[in-house]
Parts: structure tokens; sequence; C-alpha cells
């Protein structure tokens, strides 16, 4: 009984969960999956992504979110392995590709004019890069220099405070490990920020990897002419961009977001 249980708690840990997921995606960006599990993939992403965002806007601090650094990481690894797995189905299956969401995002967007939807696509990856992703990461920089120049002096002032008796020792320990661990947060999203303006000029790529590709396979391999090959091809393309794109612009507002609120007890909410 209690091996069972020590069995069904390793299976549980969350470190080995974690490592069992970082398996799967590594997975995921060399073996081609079905279409219903990149659907399903997918979902878990745009969900995930605005359960983040929630979550950031009802924490009462920016530090009590600690994991939020890491958890940028293992999702941008994770959206860049389900746009790999689209991009890999799309190019293969072409117009016989059967990706639910995707071709429903992309036939909404496009509208009969897979023109007019490419350009709409467009103007949502500029506005997500100039504005958002980049005004993210400035601010995930200078909110890291500004904490790491401000660190001995917080020290310095917990220190004189406990010589001075206003607070205890254990408070004066306390104190000084939310600085540290404020310190180490901010200097985590500085660095965590740039994963997230690497995916999205990644998922640029991979659009511009998606049409090129597409347009030659559709041509040279499926038949089709060049009017049929643009238009299968856009239609699916803008519909995998925004799929994977729509889940980079709700943790950049919410990379945003967390380093900009002042240290506070208050929410968004």
């Amino acid at each position: 009984m209690a091996e069972a249980k020590s069995k069904i708690s390793w299976l549980v840990n969350p470190d080995i969960l974690v490592a069992i997921g970082v398996i799967g995606v590594v997975v995921m960006l060399i073996i081609p999956m079905p279409t219903f599990l990149l659907d399903f993939f997918i979902a878990i992403n745009i969900a995930s992504s605005l359960i983040v965002l929630l979550t950031v806007m009802y924490v009462p601090r920016a530090i009590d979110f600690s994991v939020f650094p890491s958890l940028i990481l293992f999702t941008t690894i994770f959206r860049i392995a389900i746009n790999v797995s689209s991009t890999r189905l799309i190019l293969l299956e072409g117009k016989n590709f059967d990706g639910k969401i995707i071709k429903a995002f992309g036939e909404f967007v496009v509208g009969g004019n897979y023109v007019i939807g490419l350009i709409i696509f467009l103007i949502l990856i500029a506005v997500q890069i100039v504005v958002v992703t980049k005004g993210s990461t400035r601010v995930s920089e200078v909110a890291a220099r500004f904490t790491l120049d401000a660190l001995p002096g917080k020290q310095i002032e917990v220190t004189n405070e406990l010589q001075a008796g206003l607070i205890t020792e254990d408070e004066a320990r306390k104190k000084k490990k939310e600085i540290r661990k404020e310190a180490d947060f901010y200097g985590a999203m500085d660095g965590a920020s740039k994963f997230v303006q690497g995916d999205v000029r990644v998922g640029l790529i991979i659009t511009f990897i998606n049409i090129i590709g597409g347009f030659i396979i559709g041509m040279a391999q499926q038949g089709l002419s060049a009017g049929d090959a643009a238009e299968v091809f856009l239609t699916f393309t803008v519909g995998d961009g925004l799929v994977s794109q729509i889940p980079t612009l709700l943790v950049s507002v919410a990379t945003g977001a967390i380093v900009t609120r002042s240290v506070s007890d208050g929410t968004f909410g």
C-alpha cells in the first residue's frame, strides 16, 4: 500500500510533470501529429494564455506570481512546437488539411478575400511587435535595472531598522528575503521578455515560410493552379498565424501588466 502511494506521489510530482511536458514538446517538434490532437493543443494554448493573463490581473503583488518567468519559457516553447506541427501538417496535406480551429480562424478573418485577410493579419503582427512586445521588453529592462540598483539601499535600510529596534530579527530576515525575491523576479522577467519577443518574430518567419512553401508545394506537387494554391495556403497560413499569435499577444500583455505594476497589495480588479 505504501509502495503504491509512493508511485502515485511520484507521478503527480509537479517537477516530474513539467519534465514530461518538456519531453512531449520536443517530440511534437519532431514527430507529426494528427489534426484532432493539434486542435486539442491549440485550444489548451489559447486557454492557458488567457488564464495567465487573468492571474496577472488579480494577483495582489507581482512577486506573488514568481513562477511567471519560467511559465513564459515553457509556454513559448509549447507555442513554437504547435506552430511547427501545424506548419508540417499544412504543407503535407495542402487543401486536404482538416484542422478545425485553424480553418475556422482563417476563413473568418479572410472572409472570402485572402489578400485582405493577409493584410489584416500583418497589421495585427505589426501592432504586436512595435507596440505591445517592444514596450513590454523595454519596461522589463528598466524595472530590472532600477530594482537591482535599489537592492543595496533597501538592505541597508532594513539593517538600520533592526539596529534601531524598530523590527525584530525575524522581521528583518523576512524583509531581506522579500527584497532578494523581488530583485530575482524582475531580473528573470528581463530575460523572459526576450522569449516573448523572439516568439513573435519566429511566428512571423513561419508565416512567410507557410506562404512561400505552400505556394511552391501546391503548384509543383499537388497540381494546383497559382490562384488555388494562393487561396488555400493563405487561408491556412492566416488561421495558423492567428492561433499562434493570439496567445502570444495575451502573454505579452500579461508581461507588460506585471512588470508595470507598482509594489502594492492591490489588483486590477
